[in-house]
């Protein structure tokens, strides 16, 4: 076997997950965009960072995108290759937007690329980024888009809606990281069953309003939580202060994530957002985008154009 193009690009959108009380198995996908370029190539792998990570995240091996093309390709049992690769980073590091599935998935659909769209389904792409991540609530909405419903079975498994387009979608995001690791830290191993039952009717509440099918009117309910955010508050307490105010102010506001962003369903009113800028945060309007991973791949030969910095 051997592969069928040497140069592939990718895009894969930001995502927001739990969303509440969606705890590990809610997510959606938003309006902001990693783009990788990869030629295969014979001899060493370079990676070339720009926007955020930009001479942080390795630049060869041990690059989680790159480490995912050599997935990819150990799983479609292929020969590994040398990569050149440019990655144009839209969404932030450490800010609880899906940044590390964002680059799992690249590296998965840029394997595919390298093969052939017909060697490796969305499916696959899924399982493998589920893998790599340990759960699917952003690995799902990473590859598919839209708003995703997720769980483990013997495998990942998900259901994934359409956006409402009657529904917009802000975040904000400070200028400290929270790791993944850190956040879940925080969490106890054991809740009291009167939490557990609580975020149980608030999450398929949730469900079915971001599904289309009950109004929006219950979105400040449906998106209470008793499991992780408050629990978190230590470890990112502006975070939990803003989500606070902004859910005083009647606005459905969550931590995204593992945070520190905020996710806030609905509308900002201009004032309240020249306010969060002037106290430091990045507000952005992404919205939810039906749009997930997409692919073009061809055969070009030649150099590539990545230079090595």
């Amino acid at each position: 076997m051997r592969l069928t193009n040497d140069f592939v690009r990718v895009k894969v959108p930001a995502t927001s997950a739990n969303l509440g009380p969606g705890f590990d198995h809610a997510g959606l996908a938003l309006g902001i965009f990693d783009e990788v370029e990869m030629h295969a190539v014979v001899g060493e792998t370079f990676v070339q960072v720009m926007g955020h990570g930009a001479g942080k995240v390795p630049e060869g091996e041990d690059n989680l995108i790159v480490r995912s093309v050599r997935k990819g390709l150990e799983y479609l049992d292929m020969p590994q290759v040398g990569l050149r690769m440019v990655a144009r980073n839209r969404i932030p590091h450490g800010a609880g937007m899906g940044s590390s599935a964002a680059a799992a998935v690249a590296g998965l659909m840029l394997a595919r690329g390298l093969v052939g769209e017909q060697s490796l389904s969305l499916d696959e792409v899924f399982q493998l980024a589920t893998d790599i991540e340990g759960h699917p609530d952003n690995a799902a909405p990473a590859v598919f888009g839209g708003v995703t419903f997720s769980w483990m079975d013997k495998s990942a498994k998900t259901v994934v809606r359409p956006p409402r387009e009657d529904l917009g979608a802000w975040v904000l995001t400070p200028k400290f990281e929270v790791s993944t690791k850190q956040a879940r830290a925080a969490l106890p191993q054991q809740v009291p069953l009167e939490d557990a039952t609580f975020n149980l009717s608030r999450a398929s509440l949730l469900a079915l309003i971001l599904s289309g099918q009950a109004p929006l009117e219950y979105l400040m309910d449906a998106t209470e939580d008793r499991l992780h955010q408050a629990q978190r508050a230590q470890a990112m307490p502006s975070t939990y202060d803003l989500v606070q105010y902004l859910r005083g102010q009647g606005l459905p506001a969550v931590v995204s994530g593992a945070g520190p962003s905020v996710l806030v369903f609905g509308t900002l009113d201009p004032q309240l957002v020249e306010e969060a800028r002037a106290a430091g945060w990045s507000v952005k309007n992404p919205g939810i985008t039906a749009v997930g991973a997409s692919m073009e791949a061809s055969r070009e030969g030649g150099e590539s154009p990545v230079e090595r910095f």
